[in-house]
């Protein structure tokens, strides 16, 4: 991907398949670690994070092999005969998944792990380890609660009470490192969890594993009971779900310069970010849903030179990574839309509130940010003959791209390659669907 991609106003036609999601995939890596024996992913991502989850996996001890079908087999043992002093290093890329999950399981281990990271995860709060670790005896060291971390386990699963207001992420490392542990009669109590439907996916894909999941009291605690077994599975195969973050922006796509068909999906999915079809359908724009394919075009004609899509109100908070493909739906809409949950953005790639509110500024679109509200002003039109720049964040990259579709003319994109975090064939499937860009 070259460094400025320039998309021209384009509509969009024809049918994709969802990229892999990055959450079931992470998830599935972490799981395949714990569960030991061999496990089969099939639909495996290939986003930068993915990738560097299956490195961290090799990291600590499993083997990963290509099959012929394009499925991953990842056979994981314990690890044996680390006796040498210097310790193994982790690197999780930008990965703000992985390095919130993978570090209490690698604190499994009983010995030195040194835990990197790159670009903005070098930025990122890990107070949480300093805190909670020392707790569950495992020795830590980081950089004023910054990347990079020192840490020596073994862990010892005890009770614990965690503050789950920054991410739900650091819960799913406890609750995976945990069940590799063997807990018994343990609690995980949690006060502010957010993001409560990726806690469901966690539990789900803990299952699919054979693990030992526990009890669930209300998403305020966690209990791991003495007499749970996890099952013994001799092969897991575990299918990698459509990913609806990616996805979103595809939706909207087609809300805005459809109509297309996007396929791949679960709408039974536990993934937070399928909310998006709430926002779209207070639109008015044409959408059906079906088990395995959504149809999404946008709702006739403009009246008066403005869009016929209604504006929306959306609260965010379970799903931030929604508030970018939902500002380039706003942008659109005839009249104001409200996001809640401006406060779950602050540590993301950017800090995605201002960043929103600045790039999109260079398109004309007014947003104000209010407390925890951020309101987008829509209708007025998005300004063409423009450059943005994606500040290292593939999904404001993602949401330029798609809000370019139906600018007054052509929106350039600076650091375009941002979107291999997440999506690297983001630029190939919306030349699929017909959309003009040039390098």
């Amino acid at each position: 991907i070259p460094y400025t991609v320039t998309i021209l106003p384009s509509k969009v036609h024809g049918t994709l398949t969802a990229p892999a999601s990055k959450s079931s995939m992470q998830r599935a890596c972490a799981a395949a670690l714990v569960r030991g024996g061999v496990s089969r992913i099939v639909n495996p991502g290939i986003s930068n994070d993915d990738i560097a989850s299956l490195g961290v996996i090799q990291s600590l001890g499993a083997e990963v092999a290509s099959l012929q079908d394009g499925s991953l087999q990842v056979h994981s043992g314990k690890r044996k005969n680390v006796t040498q002093q210097k310790p193994i290093e982790i690197n999780f890329g930008e990965s703000g998944l992985g390095i919130r999950m993978f570090t209490s399981i690698a604190a499994i281990e009983d010995y030195p792990i040194e835990i990197i990271g790159e670009g903005s995860l070098i930025t990122r709060p890990m107070d949480f380890f300093d805190e909670q670790l020392p707790k569950l005896q495992v020795a830590i060291t980081s950089n004023n609660g910054k990347l990079p971390l020192s840490i020596q386990g073994p862990l010892v699963p005890k009770d614990i009470e965690i503050d789950g207001s920054l991410s739900s992420q650091f819960l799913t490392g406890l609750l995976l490192a945990y069940a590799a542990a063997d807990a018994s009669d343990v609690t995980i109590t949690v006060s502010n969890l957010k993001s409560k439907p990726y806690v469901d996916l966690t539990l789900k894909v803990m299952a699919d594993f054979g693990l030992k999941v526990p009890e669930n009291r209300d998403y305020k605690a966690f209990y791991f009971a003495a007499d749970t077994k996890k099952k013994q599975i001799p092969l897991v195969e575990y299918h990698v779900e459509g990913d609806w973050s990616g996805a979103a922006f595809l939706l909207v796509a087609g809300a805005l310069a459809g109509p297309i068909s996007v396929k791949g999906l679960d709408v039974q999915s536990t993934q937070a970010d399928k909310a998006v079809l709430k926002a779209l359908a207070d639109t008015g724009c044409v959408l059906s849903i079906q088990n395995n394919q959504i149809d999404i075009g946008p709702n006739g004609t403009e009246h008066a030179g403005k869009s016929a899509l209604k504006p929306f109100q959306f609260d965010a908070t379970d799903c931030p990574d929604l508030f970018p493909p939902l500002v380039a739906l706003a942008a659109y809409c005839n009249g104001t839309s409200v996001i809640e949950g401006v406060s779950r953005l602050a540590h993301k790639e950017s800090n995605r509130a201002l960043t929103l509110q600045e790039e999109f500024a260079k398109l004309g679109v007014q947003i104000d940010l209010q407390d925890n509200l951020m309101l987008i002003k829509g209708g007025m039109g998005v300004l063409g003959n423009v450059t943005a720049h994606s500040r290292h964040d593939h999904r404001i990259a993602m949401a330029l791209a798609v809000a370019a579709l139906v600018a007054d003319g052509p929106i350039s994109i600076d650091e375009a390659a941002a979107v291999k975090k997440s999506y690297p064939n983001f630029y190939r499937h919306l030349q699929d669907l017909g959309v003009n860009l040039r390098p």
